[in-house]
C-alpha cells in the first residue's frame, strides 16, 4: 500500500513535505512558485496537489490524450453545468470536459474552498495593473505545455481554469487564498489527460505574503489508497 503524508508546518518555517514511499509508480514534483508544469495522467490512477506553505493558489487545466488531436479539454461551464452551479465540487463528484464526460473525479479535499469562474491570469491582466513582463498562470501553462505541442498562452486562455484554493466563493468571509501549509486535493483519473498546473505568480498587494511559493504534484497514486 502506497502511503502519501503529509506533515503541517508554519508557512514561515520549512515546507509541508509529502512522503511517498517507495513505491516505483508514485513520483512527486515541486513546482517553483510562480512557475508551472505539464504532466501526463493515466486512467485508473489519482494524483494530488499539495500546497506546501499555505494561502497558495493553484489553477489547474487539462486536455484529453492525445493533444491536441482529442480537441476536448477540462470545461468549468459544462461542470458547472452538470453541477448545478454548485461551487465548489464536494468530494465524490466529478469536473468534466467540453464532451461534458468525466475527466477527474474529486475524492479528497481538506481545504474544500475552489473556484470555478475566473480565469487565468495572464499577460494583459498584468500590464493593466502597471505590471508589463510579470510572470502569468496563462504563459506558465504555455511554457509547461511546449513539449506537448502548445505554441501561446493563448491556446491555454482557451481553458478557464479549476482555481484550486482559491476562494471566490466566500470573499467576504476569508481571505482570496484561505489554504493551510499541508492542505491537498485528491483527483481520480477519468481519462488519460496531460494536466497544467501553475503556481499562481499573483503577488499584487500582499497577496499571499507578497511571494509565490512552491506546491507539490504527486502522481501515480492508487484510487482510495493513503
Amino acid at each position: 500500500m502506497t502511503k502519501v503524508k503529509v506533515e503541517y508546518v508554519e508557512a514561515s518555517t520549512q515546507p509541508a513535505r509529502a512522503d511517498i514511499g517507495d513505491s516505483s509508480r508514485v513520483k512527486q514534483h515541486i513546482v517553483p512558485g510562480g512557475h508551472g508544469y505539464a504532466f501526463e495522467v493515466k486512467r485508473g490512477t489519482s494524483f494530488r496537489i499539495i500546497d506546501l506553505h499555505g494561502r497558495q493558489i493553484v489553477d489547474m487545466m487539462a486536455w484529453v490524450l492525445p493533444y491536441p488531436d482529442s480537441c476536448e479539454h477540462l470545461s468549468m461551464s459544462y461542470t458547472r453545468y452538470v453541477l448545478n452551479g454548485e461551487a465548489p465540487p464536494a468530494i465524490g463528484d466529478c469536473l468534466v470536459t467540453n464532451k461534458q464526460e468525466p475527466i477527474f473525479k474529486l475524492t479528497a479535499d481538506a481545504c474544500h474552498t475552489h473556484d470555478m469562474t475566473f480565469m487565468a491570469c495572464n499577460p494583459a491582466f498584468y500590464a493593466e495593473k502597471g505590471l508589463p513582463g510579470h510572470r502569468s498562470c496563462a504563459e506558465n501553462i504555455a511554457e509547461a505545455m511546449e513539449p506537448w505541442g502548445m505554441r501561446s498562452y493563448l491556446e491555454a486562455t482557451s481553458v478557464d481554469p479549476f482555481n484550486v484554493f482559491q476562494n471566490t466563493p466566500d470573499m467576504t468571509l476569508k481571505d482570496l487564498g484561505c489554504s493551510r501549509p499541508g492542505d491537498y486535493v485528491e483527483f481520480e483519473v477519468l481519462k488519460d489527460a496531460v494536466v497544467g498546473v501553475s503556481s499562481c505568480p499573483y503577488d499584487v498587494g500582499g497577496f499571499g505574503g507578497g511571494k509565490a511559493t512552491d506546491v507539490a504534484i504527486v502522481t501515480g497514486l492508487k484510487p482510495g489508497k493513503k
